[in-house]
């Protein structure tokens, strides 16, 4: 289908992401999330079923809940009211699409943490740092913070991101987008963490891309989805431990298991893992969205 709809005269050019494919129209860009999974930047040739519309909804439904703490590219989610052309593809699109404005992207993911896990945990044992900064605090992993740390890091077309500290990112930009882009994560990040926590779900961390049109910076790409965030059930949350989860840790769990050693080509995902993530989607989908 996606070459299918590059050819499309409307399409200036178009290009497929690790889970979306995005088609430029000129002032706009139509993405299309698909089912594709990704762990540690390499993406897997098994697919998840139904997760691209699982994720679309989730990013539409925290569009709307976060417009007046930051706007937002989109234009709208309804096939109808996209370009003509794509109108016989609508069976395809339905769901799992949105037109947006087309923004010039700022290189960098806005990584918030609000307890450390991951990659930070990792780090921190190893050195004592989180995104390149000295913590005071003893910490045991999955403790949270005494407040959210905003870690950037670059943002790799292919490979590898690179974490950095605030203080190289802002050696890579004005002053005030970085400091635009730190407060509204952690505005953004804030804000869901007490939502769900409400919802008996703890926000862990999660991660936002933002881009530019003009002087105008808007919350780009997904938000607050199980690609981009550690959702852990807070009734059986543990300092100490490695959480339960909602979210794609279960896949990084599982290759971790595996003895994979993160380079490409992927392994086979077998069909119980697939399942079992398609489940995990699907059970946060259904408390954040509430249907």
């Amino acid at each position: 289908m996606y070459q299918e709809i590059s050819e499309l005269e409307i399409v200036k050019n178009s290009k497929q992401g690790k889970v979306r494919d995005i088609y430029d129209l000129g002032s706009e860009l139509l993405i299309v999330t698909t089912d594709r999974i990704s762990a540690f930047d390499v993406v897997f040739a098994e697919e998840i079923p139904g997760k691209g519309k699982i994720l679309n909804q989730i990013v539409l439904h925290f569009f709307e809940l976060t417009r007046d703490i930051v706007p937002n590219h989109l234009i709208s989610a309804e096939v109808q009211d996209y370009p003509a052309e794509f109108a016989e593809y609508r069976d395809y699109l339905e769901g799992r699409s949105m037109l947006v404005k087309k923004t010039r992207v700022i290189p960098f993911e806005c990584i918030v943490r609000g307890y450390i896990s991951g990659s930070a945990w990792a780090e921190y044992a190893g050195n004592g740092t989180v995104g390149g900064m000295m913590v005071a605090e003893e910490l045991k992993e999955s403790q949270k913070f005494a407040h959210p740390l905003f870690t950037p890091s670059t943002k790799a077309e292919a490979g590898h991101d690179e974490n950095i500290s605030y203080r190289e990112m802002l050696h890579c930009m004005d002053e005030r987008i970085a400091v635009f882009l730190k407060n509204k994560s952690l505005a953004v990040y804030n804000f869901a963490h007490e939502m769900l926590l409400k919802a008996g779900i703890i926000l862990a961390d999660t991660k936002f891309e933002f881009g530019t049109i003009g002087n105008q910076i808007y919350l780009v790409d997904e938000i607050l989805t199980p690609d981009s965030s550690r959702f852990w059930p807070a009734e059986s949350y543990e300092v100490g431990k490695s959480p339960a989860s909602y979210d794609k840790q279960y896949i990084r769990d599982f290759l971790t298991q595996s003895g994979w050693d993160k380079q490409p080509p992927a392994p086979h995902l077998p069909d119980e893992v697939i399942r079992k993530t398609l489940d995990k989607y699907e059970q946060i989908r259904k408390i954040i969205i509430g249907d």
